[in-house]
């Protein structure tokens, strides 16, 4: 029986524990899920040392406090939500030592939305479809298939302070900047050819806000509307960063928890790379596209993918 944890004091706005997703079984209606900035997920485990599909905790907006009841290493990437351990101040994108007895806290995030607590190992529960990641609309993944509660217990597997012989760092140059204004880089559908010219080009040329409406299913955009020109589409599976253009012409980026079908034109999808940028992304964040190639945006996944292959 697993007995080291850290004990739920505050859980937050919403606190979802999530790994890479669920893969093979949107047929069955079921969506991927997972965290939902891939880049930050990826560091907190790779300071630990562990593998990118560990269990860990993305913290949507801040007001955590967890106590441990065994000694580990944690480390917190992504948005900064002043980061204090038994009240003294520790750096985000960066390795820690906790043990037991200490405070976790977590205030409110200043910049940005999300952000990633790992430990060694991961958190260790049961998984749903191959996947430990929460979704609370098909109540999968997680404790509960819901948010974390007051009181919940994230499991782990207790090491020492010497598991490691220092504090690991994210280098700088590899720290994203989660600015105001964010650049989405897009491969067009099939369905373009079906949108006026006119149409696509407004698109391309426009900038957007985030819409408050957002989620984890999608973020809503408000701007030009872009005039698709095609109805009586039939439904079919959708693909993460798909760019649904309803009847109102309003963008639609769908990203982790999107639906598994959709009958709205797509005019193309948005680089993975830049769907988890987008993530980070605040209601009224300027938000601009750009077409890049079917090519191009395959080097640069493989690129990411190779490297957070190697050894750390």
């Amino acid at each position: 029986m697993i007995s080291d944890s850290f004990k739920v004091i505050k859980p937050g706005a919403c606190s979802l524990l999530e790994d890479e997703g669920r893969f093979g079984y949107q047929h069955f209606g079921i969506t991927t899920g997972g965290a939902m900035d891939e880049t930050a997920a990826r560091w907190a485990n790779r300071l630990l040392g562990n593998s990118s599909n560990a269990v860990l905790l993305e913290i949507t907006l801040g007001n955590v406090q967890l106590e441990a009841t065994a000694d580990t290493w944690i480390a917190l990437t992504g948005a900064d939500l002043g980061l204090r351990i038994n009240g003294e101040k520790k750096s985000n994108w960066q390795s820690h030592f906790v043990q037991q007895g200490d405070l976790v806290s977590m205030g409110w995030a200043v910049m940005g939305v999300s952000s990633y607590l790992a430990v060694v190992g991961g958190f260790q529960l049961k998984s749903d479809f191959g996947s430990c990641s929460t979704v609370k609309r098909e109540q999968l993944g997680g404790l509960t298939g819901n948010a974390l509660e007051a009181g919940d217990e994230l499991h782990f597997s207790s090491v020492p302070k010497s598991y490691f012989t220092c504090s690991r760092a994210v280098p700088s140059r590899y720290i994203p900047d989660y600015s105001d204004s964010v650049i989405l880089r897009v491969v067009k559908g099939y369905q373009v050819e079906q949108f006026p010219e006119i149409s696509v080009q407004k698109f391309f040329a426009s900038s957007y806000k985030v819409s408050s409406e957002s989620d984890r299913m999608g973020f809503r955009l408000q701007g030009e509307a872009i005039e698709t020109g095609v109805s009586g589409l039939l439904s079919e599976g959708i693909a993460y960063g798909a760019i649904q253009i309803p009847a109102d012409g309003q963008p639609i980026v769908l990203l982790k928890d999107r639906q598994t079908l959709g009958g709205y034109p797509k005019i193309g999808s948005v680089l993975p790379l830049d769907s988890y940028k987008l993530s980070q992304c605040r209601a009224g964040s300027e938000v601009t596209f750009k077409e890049v190639s079917l090519k191009e945006a395959q080097q640069l996944m493989q690129t990411f993918q190779r490297f957070f292959s190697k050894s750390t």
